[in-house]
């Protein structure tokens, strides 16, 4: 199968990138290397890429993207997009990101390769809103600009679905981690600032916050099972994490024990749109997929410490 996978240089998408070329399929990428974080991460992840024949174009979604359809894909899996929850990025650039960009995706999508077997939108918990532990039928009630635009992108695919004009479906993620994830997420950020003995800048009362911690691995082996599968998820909102849940202080607390140390707490206030509690209801996933994520915290954390003291050590 020849396959399309956009942020292709970024955290989750990167690994998707890998398994699916070790299953023997022709895989290509698409990133446009902003510099929302350091684009030598994403090099990085290019470079290791390359090593394996996966060629990614170098541009951004809202552009002209005619050449990326030269020859069409039997598959795109759609990651890229604005993430995260920050003070910092404005509502436009969320939108350029998700919103816009997953429209012209999808008109060239419609232009050139209207005959694809799936298009799959990666998606995310934080459409459910502040509690994240329903089931896919449950009324969306996303509270943060990432959630509102990420739900509208999903939107935008699905619609699509339904007037018959795409085959696609939208897979909602949950609290993945593993190696080369962003370095402003918890669990990077909390190995490097154990390792350099600096303090971790911590959201009050986010010690508390329960997660459905999902290991990178896991994850790309369920998206990866999407394949041939394309009649039976068409239409479908499907969620992928882990039913196992653990608080933010027992995440900390085995990274610690991982490493041998203690971590300096720099307690920040409160921040706007976090989630209070994600529990995935995954039965559709096993049901559909066959999906069933086996790593658990203690496992994949120690895989995670063991890739950052190797790249960054």
């Amino acid at each position: 199968m020849r396959i399309l996978i956009t942020g292709a240089a970024g955290f989750i998408a990167s690994h998707l990138c890998e398994k699916l070329k070790s299953l023997g399929h022709e895989v290509y990428g698409i990133d446009n290397f902003n510099d929302y974080y350091e684009v030598k991460l994403k090099e990085l992840n290019a470079s290791d890429l390359a090593k394996q024949g996966i060629f990614i174009f170098r541009r951004d979604l809202n552009d002209d993207l005619n050449d990326v359809f030269a020859t069409p894909y039997d598959y795109i899996f759609h990651f890229a997009a604005q993430p995260g929850i920050s003070s910092e990025t404005t509502l436009e650039e969320y939108v350029d990101n998700n919103i816009y960009a997953t429209q012209n995706l999808l008109e060239a999508t419609l232009k050139y390769n209207s005959n694809i077997k799936s298009f799959i939108n990666i998606s995310t918990s934080s459409v459910y809103g502040i509690e994240a532990t329903v089931d896919e039928t449950a009324l969306a009630k996303p509270v943060s600009f990432y959630g509102v635009t990420k739900l509208a992108s999903e939107q935008l695919v699905l619609g699509l679905q339904r007037t018959g004009k795409l085959k696609a479906c939208s897979i909602r993620l949950y609290s993945v981690y593993g190696p080369r994830e962003r370095p402003e997420k918890l669990y990077t950020k909390l190995i490097e600032n154990l390792y350099f003995d600096k303090p971790f800048p911590l959201f009050e009362g986010s010690l508390e916050h329960e997660r459905s911690f999902t290991f990178v691995g896991d994850i790309v082996d369920g998206l990866a099972a999407i394949i041939r599968k394309e009649e039976v998820i068409n239409g479908e909102i499907i969620n992928l994490g882990t039913d196992e849940v653990n608080t933010t202080q027992e995440g900390i607390q085995v990274v610690e024990a991982i490493m041998n140390k203690r971590l300096i707490i720099d307690y920040k206030p409160a921040r706007n749109g976090d989630q209070l509690r994600t529990s995935a209801v995954i039965d559709k996933a096993k049901l559909l997929l066959g999906y069933k994520p086996k790593t658990n915290l203690k496992e994949g954390l120690q895989k995670q410490v063991d890739w950052y003291l190797e790249k960054f050590t």
